[in-house]
């Protein structure tokens, strides 16, 4: 399985440690992001946290995707 490292960055501060796993494909990884996001957000409820975004990248450090937080906490 491919490996995946999470960053979540407001503007260009990193305030979290990156979280890598190995998922399945970018789908899963996206789905990780979200998550990611929403657990986050449910420790601290920072409010500067609505800027931040996780940036995912691939093992050779390609960004995957970028998963705002604000998708996080406005999906159903």
């Amino acid at each position: 399985m491919p490996a995946y490292r999470f960053t979540v960055t407001i503007d260009s501060d990193v305030p979290h440690e990156p979280v890598f796993r190995h998922l399945r494909d970018a789908d899963a990884a996206w789905d990780e992001a979200g998550r990611l996001a929403r657990e986050i957000w449910a420790a601290s409820g920072n409010r500067r946290l609505m800027k931040a975004v996780v940036v995912v990248t691939d093992a050779a450090g390609e960004i995957v995707l970028e998963f705002p937080f604000t998708e996080a906490l406005t999906a159903p």
